[in-house]
């Protein structure tokens, strides 16, 4: 598991510029300073900052010709080497933004752009780059004591819970494209992608969280779509192999791909369908499938809400099932009705 440890952060500078919408005609506000921060507020800034980010789902920067062409990428290169000039590539990075605002949905807001000291990620302390954009402006009440009695009034700000769209860079792996998280909390259509889509550019890194997703999710789709295609199978058998498929996951902490197929699908005709899809897939959406890596927990926790093991009848019973197919089975009445019949050995 990633260690990645707050603690002893420390926000060096920071500058705020304001990013319009450029379809929308609006206007960027840029900075000429550094923010000025109020010594009580830096605990609610680091909160607000830093709380959605999880030492899982790692990106890198990316281009489709050559990394170096790609604008955030070298401005972060810069304001790594070079952070006596922290507010003019800050003001490029408030500028490259607006260029990508160009959805009439997108909304503008202020973007901070923030030097960070000392965080810790495994066993590295290293300097990072925030990059955030405060989109959702929202009233709060204020109750002010006035002699007698209290006057009551509203202001707006940000929500403490968190960001609306933000990215950390870590100053580590540069030559691949650095180690990026990304959030984008305000919403998933089409036009929110720009921020890590258009603007960042970010791919998934090649890491243990990645295969791990990959590979349960090709095996899903193997199942669910490919399998019935060539074989008959029934309901319960798709749910068994993917209680299989789950459960080589959960209980082992490398995978071997030869090992899985054994264990999983147990069959050769089958094994070899499976490594046909696999070939195609593979080609069809430039997937690396690697044959062996280090198994992710994180990853295998998350794909467990998508690996359904429920057997719906009709709009009546939803039948959810986690071990032996063998303990049920199915049959049909003289009058054409449908049944299960469940084995168990005692009621929980």
């Amino acid at each position: 598991m990633t260690l990645l440890d707050f603690n002893s952060i420390k926000i060096e500078q920071l500058i705020t510029h304001y990013v319009g919408n450029k379809l929308r005609d609006e206007n960027t506000f840029l900075s000429h300073a550094i923010s000025d921060i109020a010594e009580d507020t830096k605990e609610h800034l680091l909160n607000y900052f830093l709380n959605p980010f999880k030492p899982i789902d790692f990106q890198q920067f990316t281009h489709s010709v050559n990394l170096d062409l790609n604008e955030v990428y070298t401005i972060t290169q810069q304001l790594f080497s070079n952070k006596v000039d922290f507010i003019h590539q800050s003001q490029n990075l408030a500028k490259l933004l607006y260029e990508y605002t160009n959805h009439p949905n997108i909304k503008d807001g202020e973007l901070n752009v923030v030097m960070f000291n000392d965080v810790q990620l495994d066993d590295e302390v290293l300097d990072a780059i925030g990059i955030f954009k405060s989109e959702s402006n929202t009233p709060f009440l204020k109750m002010m004591e006035q002699g007698t009695n209290y006057k009551i009034l509203h202001d707006f700000g940000f929500e403490l819970k968190g960001i609306d769209k933000g990215c950390l860079i870590f100053n580590t792996d540069k030559e691949l494209g650095y180690k990026v998280l990304a959030v984008d909390s305000t919403n998933k259509s089409s036009e929110a992608q720009y921020w890590s889509n258009d603007f960042l550019k970010l791919t998934p890194c090649s890491d243990g969280y990645h295969h791990t997703k990959d590979y349960m999710d090709f095996t899903k789709e193997f199942v669910t779509k490919q399998l019935p295609e060539e074989f008959e199978v029934s309901k319960t058998d798709k749910i068994d192999l993917l209680n299989r498929t789950m459960d080589y996951f959960k209980n082992n902490e490398s995978f071997d791909k030869e090992t899985f197929e054994e264990n999983v699908f147990q069959n050769e005709g089958i094994i070899n369908s499976f490594r046909s899809f696999e070939k195609t897939k593979q080609t069809e959406y430039e997937l690396e499938l690697n044959d062996a890596f280090e198994i992710s927990s994180q990853a295998v926790k998350k794909q467990a809400r998508v690996y359904k093991s429920v057997l719906k009848l009709d709009k009546n019973f939803h039948v959810y099932i986690h071990g032996d197919k063998k303990l049920i089975e199915k049959g049909m009445e003289s009058d054409g009705r449908k049944y299960y019949k469940i084995y168990y050995d005692k009621e929980t």
